[in-house]
């Protein structure tokens, strides 16, 4: 008997500590990213002012007279992120209230998988869709004077991209909504509108704000589909449809080798890569303390 539990002991203690390394492995590997970033970053700073890198204006950084205002790229990830959540938001949400209050369980069976299908198409995939569909097809018979490489087309297909994951979290969050609330709204005859929208909503509202600030992370580090579709030109633009640069593009351009290695431009990437790791680590937070903050607990 004694041996048999001390047996049991010993798999449990094992079994608790492969547990426990697997999960140090995120953690190791965070710490990992940030060493390398602040490292590569450092030399940067020592020839450009962090001040002048944040507000700057101009991002010349492959051409004379050189300058690193990182302002230019922080607008054209803030155009094409913001645009896609306009997109996104709307279309995931009453799409998740559907799949949630209102469609019937084969239609929901068919729904889900189409938007996982959706997610797993690769992001390069959609830039080229953007390219030759959203911009020639969509946008140029409404603004002819839309640009090959633009804001607009990348917020479109970005805002596509992040669908599914409103649309998945949105529903997971209604749908642990209790059931008593529901079944009290339609005891006093309130229609199913009404109760999707003034009692579903609202008590799932906590899920639904970090599934956006979530979708909004993805959206602020995507990279090939931006990079096809918004172009390579960094600039304070407020005109959706010419060409801007967003923070993830600029990596890709200098790292197809226009920067040799251990040069200001080339370490120019990891501060820029390092302000988009702070930008999505800011935004998780955030999604963090909502979900914590506003949660609603159902006995």
């Amino acid at each position: 008997m004694t041996s048999g539990r001390g047996y049991r002991r010993f798999r449990e203690g094992g079994i608790q500590l492969l547990l426990m390394l697997c999960a140090s492995i995120s953690v190791l590997t965070t710490l990992g990213i940030v060493v390398v970033l602040v490292s590569e970053s450092v030399p940067f700073f020592q020839h450009v002012s962090p001040l002048a890198f944040l507000t700057g204006t101009r991002w010349t950084p492959l051409l004379e007279p050189r300058s690193f205002g990182v302002l230019p790229l922080v607008w054209g990830t803030t155009v094409v992120a913001g645009g896609a959540l306009l997109i996104a938001v709307p279309a995931g949400l009453a799409t998740a209230i559907f799949t949630s209050e209102y469609a019937p369980l084969w239609v929901r069976q068919v729904l889900k998988p189409v938007l996982e299908v959706l997610a797993g198409i690769p992001s390069v995939v959609y830039g080229f869709f953007a390219l030759h569909f959203i911009t020639p097809h969509l946008l140029r018979p409404l603004v002819p004077q839309t640009e090959v490489f633009n804001a607009a087309s990348a917020a479109i297909v970005l805002g596509i991209m992040i669908l599914p994951t409103i649309c998945s979290l949105c529903d997971d969050a209604l749908r642990a909504v209790p059931r008593s609330l529901r079944e009290a709204a339609y005891g006093m005859a309130a229609t199913r509108l009404e109760v999707s929208t003034r009692i579903v909503l609202p008590a799932a509202l906590s899920g639904v704000v970090a599934a956006v600030l979530l979708a909004l992370a993805r959206a602020v580090g995507e990279t090939m589909a931006v990079t096809l579709a918004a172009g390579h030109t960094p600039k304070l633009a407020l005109n959706p449809f010419t060409s801007i640069e967003t923070m993830t593009a600029y990596m890709v351009r200098v790292c197809l080798g226009d920067a040799p290695a251990g040069t200001v431009e080339y370490q120019s990437i990891f501060a820029v890569a390092l302000l988009l790791f702070a930008l999505t680590f800011a935004i998780n937070w955030i999604a963090q303390r909502t979900m914590f903050r506003f949660r609603e607990v159902y006995e």
